[in-house]
C-alpha cells in the first residue's frame, strides 16, 4: 500500500523556500488578489463606520456597521462555503469578487441613507464565506508538502498585516472622504476578479450535479468530517482554544487602556498598541517558525507553542503597564502563528478533495463564534472584576485546556493513517452519491478543506 499512496507530508530535509512557493504562478496570482481584497475589506469597514457615524452620530449604529460584516459567517457561514463545492473555484471567486465590487460602488453614493448602506454591506460580507472557502479549497491544488505550509503561513501573515493596513489607510482616507475610501475597495474586487480569471487556470468543480445532494445535508456532512475524523477532530479543538484567549486583550483594548494608562501614555496610544500587538506578533510567528525550522522541527514545535501562547499572557495578573501588556500580546500572536501553519497544513493533507470548502466554512464559523463568545464573556466578567484580574485567570484556564488538547494529540500512527486515506479517497472515483464520514475516519466522496483563514483571518487557512 505505501508504494501506491504519495506521501505529500512535509519532508524532514528542510523548510521549503518563499521562491519555491512564488514560483507557483497560480498562487502568486491567488496571493496578490487575496491580498487586495483583505486590504479593502479592511478599508471599508473603517470607512463604513464613520459613514454611519458621520449621518447618525450615533456611536451603536457605527458599531453596527462594523459587526454586520460578521454575521454572514454567524448566520450560515458552513452553508455559504458549501455553496464553493458546487461550483469551480475559479469561477466561485470571479463572481464573489464582481458582486462584492458592484455593491461597494452603489455603498459610496452619495448621502446614500445609512439604512440602505447596512443592507448593502450585510449582502456584500454573504460573498465572503463562499470566495473564502474556494480560496481555501484551491490553494491545496497548487501547492504540496511543505511548500503548502509555508503558503498557508504567508496567506494568514498577509491577512494580519491587510488588517493593520487597511484600518490605518481606511482611517486616513475616511476621514477625507469615506466614498473614496469605498471606491477604493470597489477596485480592489476588480482588481482581484482580474487576478483570479487570467492568472488561474479552469479545474471542474469537485462536486459534479450527479454527486449533489440536498445543500444543507452536504453541509452537514462538513460537520461531520471535520468531528468524526480524530485527527481534524483534535486539530479543532487545538485552533478552537486558541482563538478563545488569543483575541481578549484585542478584544478589551478600548476599556483596558483607559482604566489603565494612568498617564504614563495617551489611552489611545495604548488601545492602538495593545490592538494591533497580537497580528504583529501573528505576523512575525508566522513567518519566522516556518521559514527557519524544518518541518519536522515544527512538529514537535507544535504543542509546547500552543501551551506557551495562554502561558504568555498569564503575566498581566500582576497588572503591567499597557505597552507590557501589548508586548505580552504579541509574544501571545507569535507562538499561535508558529503552531497553526502545520496544524493547518495536517488539517489539509488529511482531508478528502472535496470536503476542504465545507470544512473550511465549519472551521471558519467556529472561530467566530468562539472570539465572539470569549470576547462577551470576558467583557461581563470585566464589568465585576479588574481586567488584568479577569484576563490572567482565563488565560491561565487556557494554559490548562491546551496542555489537555496536547496530551490528547493523536499519535503518529494516527496522523498517518488518516493522511493515507484522505490520499487513496483522492486517487479513487467519486461514488454516484456523497455519503459522507465513515465511522473510520473515511470518506464517501471526494471533497476537501482547511483549518482555519479568515475572521477572524487567522485561524483559518
Amino acid at each position: 500500500m505505501e508504494a501506491t499512496v504519495p506521501d505529500e507530508r512535509p519532508s524532514a530535509e528542510g523548510p521549503a523556500t518563499f521562491r519555491e512557493v512564488f514560483a507557483q504562478r497560480e498562487f502568486r496570482a491567488v496571493f496578490l488578489a487575496g491580498s487586495l481584497s483583505w486590504v479593502g475589506d479592511y478599508v471599508a469597514k473603517a470607512a463604513v463606520t464613520l459613514l454611519v457615524f458621520q449621518q447618525t452620530r450615533s456611536v451603536a449604529l457605527s458599531a453596527a456597521a462594523f459587526a454586520v460584516s460578521f454575521l454572514p459567517w454567524l448566520l450560515g457561514g458552513p452553508v455559504l462555503a458549501a455553496l464553493a463545492e458546487r461550483y469551480a473555484y475559479r469561477r466561485v471567486m470571479v463572481a464573489c469578487d464582481l458582486i462584492r465590487m458592484a455593491l461597494m460602488l452603489v455603498i459610496a453614493i452619495p448621502s446614500l441613507p445609512y439604512q440602505a448602506v447596512l443592507v448593502l454591506i450585510f449582502a456584500a460580507t454573504l460573498a465572503n464565506p463562499p470566495s473564502q472557502a474556494a480560496k481555501s479549497a484551491l490553494i491545496p491544488q497548487l501547492l504540496t508538502g511543505d511548500r503548502l505550509v509555508l503558503g498557508l503561513s504567508l496567506n494568514s501573515s498577509v491577512g494580519q498585516a491587510a488588517q493593520v493596513v487597511g484600518y490605518v489607510f481606511g482611517a486616513a482616507v475616511a476621514a477625507i472622504d469615506p466614498e473614496v475610501a469605498l471606491l477604493f475597495n470597489a477596485a480592489t474586487f476588480g482588481f482581484s476578479a482580474l487576478l483570479v480569471r487570467f492568472g488561474v487556470r479552469h479545474r471542474p468543480p469537485v462536486m459534479n450535479p450527479a454527486h449533489r445532494s440536498h445543500l444543507l445535508r452536504e453541509t452537514r456532512e462538513g460537520f461531520d468530517i471535520v468531528f468524526r475524523t480524530p485527527v481534524l477532530r483534535a486539530i479543532a479543538i487545538l485552533v478552537f482554544s486558541a482563538m478563545l484567549f488569543s483575541i481578549v486583550p484585542e478584544g478589551l483594548a478600548a476599556a483596558w487602556a483607559n482604566d489603565e494608562s494612568r498617564g504614563a501614555v495617551s489611552a489611545g496610544t495604548a488601545q492602538a498598541a495593545i490592538m494591533v500587538a497580537n497580528p504583529v506578533g501573528f505576523i512575525l510567528g508566522g513567518l519566522l517558525v516556518s521559514r527557519l525550522f524544518g518541518p519536522a522541527r515544527r512538529l514537535k514545535l507544535m504543542r509546547p507553542l500552543a501551551v506557551l501562547a495562554p502561558l504568555m499572557l498569564v503575566p498581566v495578573l500582576f497588572d503591567p503597564p499597557p505597552l507590557v501588556v501589548a508586548l505580552l500580546a504579541a509574544l501571545c500572536g507569535f507562538a499561535v502563528a508558529g503552531m497553526m501553519p502545520m496544524a493547518n497544513g495536517l488539517f489539509v493533507q488529511a482531508l478528502p478533495n472535496g470536503f476542504r470548502a465545507r470544512a473550511f466554512g465549519v472551521m471558519a464559523t467556529g472561530v467566530q463564534v468562539i472570539q465572539g463568545f470569549a470576547v462577551l464573556v470576558t467583557g461581563v466578567l470585566a464589568e465585576r472584576f479588574p481586567i488584568p484580574i479577569v484576563v490572567g485567570v482565563w488565560s491561565a484556564a487556557g494554559v490548562v485546556l491546551m496542555a489537555v488538547a496536547s496530551l490528547r494529540w493523536p499519535d503518529r500512527q494516527t496522523v498517518d493513517d488518516a493522511i493515507a486515506a484522505a490520499s487513496l479517497a483522492n486517487a479513487d472515483p467519486p461514488p454516484s452519491r456523497p455519503d459522507g464520514p465513515a465511522s473510520d475516519g473515511t470518506v464517501g466522496d471526494t471533497s476537501d478543506s482547511h483549518a482555519g483563514d479568515g475572521h477572524r483571518r487567522h485561524a483559518v487557512t
